[in-house]
């Protein structure tokens, strides 16, 4: 059972960062419903690793105790919280962002959450270089959109499109150049920064969770290298940035213009280049998807796109008019459970309903099962935009952190990003699915699908 032993080490630090083992584990369960441990060292990690994934484990445990349940990581209780109401008890707005956190003990960066100034002063930076770095760099999204118009424009009807292939590439794009900027108009930079990004995010998703990359001599020496060339190019590129003034904002300027010190900048800028690259080309994946499936939505949205700009151009203050639009971003990333699980540490003894969660206590948020959680979202398998409709609807999103002020940079960025390519993309095609095709899902840090994702499309004029 030592692949388990080693699961149960690094997937803690994945979720809540190398603090949580200084502690002493209870073996108490405070009373809190779920199941005893299946191993006395592993605790519960065989039935995860049995469900798939601890996304699936999650439905099945909440389908059995409720929204309140404890199981076992090694030795350590775990609660999951899966119901709007008892996260609603939970959450504290002046954490950091869980999958910064995430990502940040993965990579073993610094994992402390700091005090409640530091991460609200951290909050205000994040969003004023997304806001300023998808401002300047609009004319570059637009021109990367039209690009991919142009390519899919050149395809005869018939032939079927790797969307997950083009969807990667497009985001791979965007993103670097309007978070690291002009170094990555050479394509083969790109190229070089995709291939690396690919071997660690691999790792991030398996090696470290299923303990094989210690195993693996080889395959640690790749995952190293990579992460380092990836530092390398970031720290050349916070250099050059330092103290000089360029035509172009991108969002590493927000981070170097900031209170922060080298090793911050260069952890931030990682860590906000791998989750903007995977969310956004995820987003964009699953929005077309969910397009090519209901013909309904695709000509609803195509309506609103045609009434906002008409035959003019595409511009950030129109984007803004797209309501529909947005509302149909907020349902892809209900409906696909973009990002399925976060996590807190409980840093002082706390209630719920009537449990008691001891301090020291993993607690996870498990936003797949809450994004689906019937008494919350009527025909919660349905994919309708216009829930979205509903103020109230969006609160309950904003209060699981996928909108308003409680929403993750890397989200509100690939929201922008997305939006901009479906307007220059439904405006021009149809977007069409491919006939018995079946796509099925994978629950990691974000939700993605099995195999490649092929679709059709075809001209409106």
């Amino acid at each position: 059972m030592l692949d388990f032993a080693i699961f149960a080490v690094t997937f803690l630090l994945a979720l809540v960062g190398a603090v949580l083992y200084l502690y002493p584990a209870s073996r108490q369960a405070a009373g809190i419903p779920g199941i005893t441990p299946t191993e006395e060292k592993d605790g519960n990690l065989p039935d995860i690793v049995n469900s798939g994934s601890l996304h699936e484990f999650l439905v099945n445990l909440h389908e059995r105790y409720g929204p309140v349940v404890s199981f076992w990581f090694g030795r350590r209780l775990v609660v999951s919280l899966g119901s709007v109401d008892v996260l609603k008890q939970h959450i504290n707005p002046n954490k950091t962002y869980p999958f910064e956190t995430m990502l940040k003990s993965l990579l073993r960066y610094q994992s402390d959450s700091g005090n409640v100034s530091e991460n609200l002063m951290r909050k205000k930076m994040y969003e004023n270089g997304v806001t300023n770095s998808l401002r300047s760099n609009f004319a570059l999204l637009l021109k990367l959109s039209e690009e991919l118009l142009d390519k899919w424009l050149s395809y005869p009807e018939s032939q079927h499109v790797p969307l997950c292939q083009h969807m990667l590439g497009f985001a791979m794009k965007s993103v670097t150049q309007m978070v690291m900027g002009s170094t990555f108009e050479d394509e083969q930079e790109v190229i070089r920064f995709q291939k690396n990004h690919g071997t660690v995010w691999s790792e991030i998703g398996k090696g470290f969770l299923d303990g094989s990359l210690d195993k693996s001599t080889t395959r640690k020496k790749q995952y190293e290298d990579a992460l380092m060339q990836l530092e390398s190019i970031l720290k050349k590129i916070i250099k050059e940035r330092k103290g000089r003034n360029f035509s172009e904002h991108i969002f590493i300027d927000s981070l170097v213009q900031g209170d922060l010190n080298d090793q911050q900048i260069l952890e931030d800028s990682m860590i906000f280049s791998l989750a903007s690259c995977i969310i956004t080309a995820k987003l964009c994946t699953w929005a077309v998807c969910f397009l090519t499936t209901y013909e309904e939505v695709q000509r609803k949205l195509y309506e609103e796109i045609d009434q906002v700009f008409g035959k003019g151009p595409v511009t950030p203050e129109n984007i803004e008019e797209l309501r529909y639009c947005r509302q149909v971003l907020c349902e892809t990333v209900r409906t696909a459970r973009l990002t399925p699980v976060s996590a807190r540490l409980q840093d002082i003894e706390g209630k719920i309903d009537k449990f008691i969660i001891p301090r020291e206590t993993l607690v996870l948020y498990a936003l797949g099962v809450v994004l689906q959680d019937p008494s919350t979202w009527p025909s919660p398998y349905k994919f309708d935009p216009e829930r979205f409709d509903d103020e109230s609807v969006m609160k309950t999103f904003s209060l699981l952190g996928f909108s308003g002020t409680q929403e993750c940079p890397e989200l509100r960025f690939a929201y922008m990003v997305t939006s901009v390519l479906l307007s220059v993309l439904v405006r021009r095609l149809h977007l069409l699915s491919v006939e018995g095709q079946v796509i099925e899902t994978k629950y990691e840090l974000v939700t993605s699908s099995k195999e490649e994702a092929w679709i059709t499309v075809s001209k409106r004029y």
